[in-house]
């Protein structure tokens, strides 16, 4: 059955620089009864969905670590975080190029990736009141040249994200979720055995092993020749 998507009532509160790819999975999310751009404890909210706050996070999580950290005190808090598990790169045309190009990235984006915004907080892992949810997605990302920034990108700047396609959703609420990025039926283990369990690089697993750790979910050991040993705590 096709959903019925609601027109969205809001304040207006925060939406002078809402960005193309934020207004659309707030648009994607947005169910009969929701609330949108809600002032709650001094905050501004995406969504308000009874009691629960949902936040629709595409930049950095360290910019919203204060407002979280506030809120999951007397709130449950859902962050809604995109990852683009297809991407399409169009470069707008300039002085140079007289047409705009569009092509594909070869870079896939994964789940795991999300703990490379949360090593920026990962203390509220173990809080009852937050949960994460991560939205594969087929995105296009716009791009202009500036040349005042010749120094980034050889002077390409992402303008902006565009939502294409919600691919799937992940849902990380209990310590199960968490643990399930650990490598299966290892008593112990190095951030070595979780990249090759996973298939993913040895910096990205030890982002997820500090990020467990901190959240108390997994201890470290001891060693296993230069690398710390870890086990999930008791």
């Amino acid at each position: 059955m096709e959903q019925t998507i609601p027109k969205l009532k809001t304040s207006g509160i925060g939406l002078l620089n809402e960005k193309p790819l934020h207004a659309s999975l707030k648009q994607w999310y947005a169910q009969l009864g929701d609330r949108f751009e809600v002032a709650v404890d001094g905050f501004v909210i995406d969504i308000v969905r009874h009691d629960q706050l949902l936040e629709i996070q595409t930049g950095n999580f360290s910019a919203i670590k204060s407002k979280l950290t506030k809120l999951v005190r007397s709130h449950p808090v859902r962050v809604i975080y995109p990852i683009a598990q297809e991407k399409w790169i169009v470069k707008l045309a300039n002085d140079r190029d007289q047409v705009n190009t569009r092509r594909k990235s070869p870079k896939k984006g994964r789940v795991e990736d999300v703990f490379r915004e949360m090593v920026s907080l990962p203390q509220l892992i173990s809080n009852p009141n937050f949960s994460l949810e991560v939205v594969m997605i087929q995105e296009e990302e716009v791009r202009r040249f500036d040349e005042k920034r010749r120094w980034r990108r050889h002077g390409w700047c992402t303008e902006e994200r565009r939502l294409l396609n919600v691919v799937e959703r992940h849902v990380l609420k209990t310590s199960a979720d968490w643990l399930a990025f650990l490598p299966k039926a290892m008593e112990t283990f190095t951030t070595k055995d979780i990249a090759n369990a996973t298939n993913i690089r040895r910096e990205l697993a030890q982002k997820i092993a500090y990020s467990l750790r901190v959240a108390r979910l997994i201890e470290l050991i001891g060693k296993q020749g230069r690398s710390n040993l870890y086990k999930i705590a008791v």
